[in-house]
């Protein structure tokens, strides 16, 4: 018979799974399965994850905290792909795969991941076809993200690009001032836009002085959202 801190451990990691997009809706006894095979990483700020190519172990979610995916250049750059937070999964493909993780994965603060390993999941996947087509769903919003990445990267400048960053993130019905949480450090930040701290610094630095923002100690204020969005279209040439 299971011993009581072995059905409270099993519990806690079935509520964790439910908040996943992936397995939210999954009758009890599937997440009571996957939670008796996930394995708890904690992870301290910093610490990597993953190396790009090396074998699979399965894939992630994150139950705390959050986990940044990028890749580095030959000459040393990083590009941040995307910063997965708790209730998120990631590297799902990499179960199909023989070539290994595509990208790095490292803590950007102290998190605690949720290890769902290759072989116990494939074989489950075996038994319930419709598991494999959630998955299929989460694997095209990821590949949605890339896209978007893509499309954000092609932008001239930093300034566009940060002032594009701002107006996905600012309540669409909103028109005077409203406050954006900066849920990663701006070195973070400034990877995900494709620059350094330093420049990105610069640039909050001249919106500042526009009168269109107010830095806090963990977000963004804007002061003037129309604006913001003025600014936005003409640099765009809109």
């Amino acid at each position: 018979m299971p011993s009581r801190p072995a059905e409270l451990r099993s519990a806690a990691l079935a509520h964790s799974l439910r908040g996943c997009e992936l397995f939210a809706g999954l009758p009890a006894a599937d997440l009571e399965v996957i939670a008796g095979f996930a394995v708890i990483k904690p992870l301290a700020k910093g610490t990597l994850l993953f190396h790009e190519g090396e074998p699979s172990e399965g894939f992630y979610m994150v139950q705390r905290g959050a986990v940044s995916v990028h890749r580095v250049s030959p000459a040393g750059k990083e590009q941040v792909i995307h910063v997965f937070r708790a209730g998120e999964s990631f590297a799902e493909a990499t179960l199909a795969s023989g070539t290994g993780y595509p990208a790095d994965a490292r803590a950007v603060e102290a998190s605690t991941v949720l290890l769902i390993p290759r072989v116990p999941m494939l074989a489950l996947l075996g038994r319930r076809p419709d598991l494999a087509l959630r998955m299929l769903g989460a694997m095209s919003q990821h590949l949605r993200v890339l896209v978007g990445l893509l499309d954000d990267l092609t932008l001239k400048d930093v300034e566009t690009r940060l002032l594009n960053w701002l107006v996905k993130r600012a309540p669409a019905d909103d028109d005077g001032e409203c406050r954006i949480e900066l849920r990663s450090t701006k070195r973070t930040l400034a990877a995900e836009l494709g620059t350094t701290s330093e420049t990105l610094s610069r640039t909050f630095a001249r919106l500042r002085e526009a009168g269109l923002i107010r830095i806090e100690r963990a977000a963004v204020a804007v002061r003037d959202l129309p604006a913001l969005r003025v600014r936005f279209a003409r640099l765009l040439g809109e």
